[in-house]
């Protein structure tokens, strides 16, 4: 199963190979756009974010560059950055592409093939979701635990295809919460989600039990050698997510 080609060893996916500074804010104000914490229409003022980050504005200008590449901010010549508005239509549509293209990585990083360690680290990752179910209790700490090794086991693979295109490509669809329930995090969903959906449960929730067992089956058609399989398995998996939020919208 695993190659012995040269790995990229786990550079970290940011958005381009960026410097400490302009990675640091680049993931700050991404995180706080996408969770509504900084609303539609907001200036992006490069030397006010450089002084609240006590950074200069250099890296402040090429992060707002990658933003607005990512569709997260718009520039205007006479008003500068701003933030831009996402609707849910934006979401779908964007989980829809990035099911197409992370279901081709998938079956690109087969046929490339993995090294040891890279496979190493796909199963960590899958065991810390795991471990964090099986606990059978939930909560915001518990969440945000389980998708950052569900973004870990989804970024390695896109890795391992070898395939940079590709990956700036999915980045650009990432426009909503990779750290947590979309439904309750996103405010383009979320004004569509009732109450309930929103609430934290006490238990591991359904759809992230679902979500662990399509991690455990992409796994074992890697481990398998099997491209056209796990290229499957991962376009229905990513699509899930979709499906999930249009319910959800249509039953509100």
């Amino acid at each position: 199963m695993a190659k012995t080609q040269p790995t990229d060893h786990y550079a970290r996916d940011a958005g381009h190979r960026a410097e400490p500074a302009t990675l640091t804010v680049l993931t700050r104000v991404r995180e706080l756009i996408v969770t509504g914490k900084i609303a539609a229409g907001t200036r992006l003022a490069a030397e006010t974010i450089a002084k609240e980050q006590g950074i200069s504005r250099t890296p402040v200008r090429s992060a707002l560059a990658v933003l607005t590449a990512e569709g997260l901010a718009s520039y205007h010549i006479n008003r500068g950055y701003t933030v831009r508005e996402i609707n849910l239509r934006d979401i779908l549509d964007a989980i829809e592409t990035r099911a197409v293209l992370e279901a081709k990585g998938c079956g690109l990083s087969v046929d490339y093939g993995w090294t040891l360690p890279e496979f190493d680290r796909l199963c960590t990752a899958i065991d810390e979701g795991a471990a964090l179910i099986a606990g059978g209790k939930w909560s915001e700490e518990i969440e945000r635990g389980w998708y950052q090794s569900n973004r870990d086991f989804h970024s390695l693979i896109v890795r391992v295809s070898r395939n940079n295109a590709l990956r700036n490509a999915i980045r650009m669809t990432l426009v909503y919460p990779v750290f947590g329930d979309i439904a309750r995090l996103c405010p383009a969903v979320a004004r569509y989600v009732p109450q309930r959906h929103r609430n934290i449960p006490d238990v591991p929730p359904e759809h992230v039990i679902a979500s662990q067992s399509d991690h455990e089956e992409i796994l074992e058609a890697i481990r398998s050698e099997e491209a056209e399989r796990a290229e499957q398995l991962m376009l229905a998996h990513v699509l899930k997510s979709k499906d999930r939020l249009a319910a959800i919208a249509t039953r509100r």
